[in-house]
Parts: structure tokens; sequence; C-alpha cells
């Protein structure tokens, strides 16, 4: 399989593998008009295996709360062929309408047009939970 460099761009390294999707699906990378490679499995000597994002274009996209998904992203920015900058992504402290809370008690399951809203709860372990009724996000 061959998957050119790319000379603009970024390149989204080290997801953990099988998360390329949720991360593809998340920054609505279907809708871009350029270049877009998704490498599921790539071997990796320090994660085993990992998923990768190529992106051959120049993008504005938010990528700070894309941590949540996978806790090891490099994002690379590559301009005129070089990398111009390399950048590790931290979980966000909070994400409002990127998860749902699973909780059917829930004001957020009960009422309409109330944001999904979740702090971080838990650093070391990555764990989220709800404003509103405390429940812990499911992650999966």
């Amino acid at each position: 399989m061959r998957i050119d460099a790319i000379k603009n761009g970024v390149v989204i390294d080290h997801i953990d593998a099988g998360r390329a999707m949720k991360i593809y699906e998340m920054l609505g990378l279907d809708k871009l008009d350029c270049p877009v490679a998704l490498l599921k499995n790539v071997p990796s000597k320090k994660m085993g295996k990992k998923d990768i994002i190529k992106i051959d274009g120049n993008v504005d996209i938010n990528f700070d709360e894309i941590g949540f998904l996978s806790r090891n992203i490099t994002l690379v920015f590559v301009k005129d062929g070089s990398v111009s900058e390399k950048k590790h992504v931290a979980l966000p402290r909070e994400l409002t309408d990127i998860i749902a809370c699973k909780n059917p008690r829930c004001i957020t399951s009960t009422e309409q047009g109330i944001h999904h809203h979740f702090v971080l709860d838990n650093e070391k372990n990555g764990v989220y939970r709800c404003i509103y009724c405390d429940a812990q996000a499911d992650l999966s």
C-alpha cells in the first residue's frame, strides 16, 4: 500500500487502533474538498498498532476536543513538504454536545434543547461526568 507524503496539511498520528473512524466523523472530514487518508492498524513500535489520518490541504479544523477519544494523539502540521510544528493533544476540560448522557433520568434525556455538557473529573483515568446528573460518560 502506498500513501504519498503530504505537501501542506495535517497528520493526526498515534491514534489508538480502531479510533480513527470516530475522529474522522467527529471532525466532519467527509465534508472536506481535499484528499484525506485514513490508515488503520498501522504497525507501531511504541503502540503495537495505531491509526493515522492524513489531511492534504490547508484546513481550518478545531482539534481541541479529539483528545478524549485517544490520549496519545500527536498533530503534525506540514508546510511545503516539511514538518512545521508538532503538538500533543491534551484531554479537554469540558465537552459540550460531543457525547450524550446515557442516564435516562438526566434532564438532557427528558427535556429538549438542553446541551449535553461534561467536565473532566479524573484526568489520570480520562473520566468525564455530566454536569446535570453526575453520571459518568460512556466513551466506548
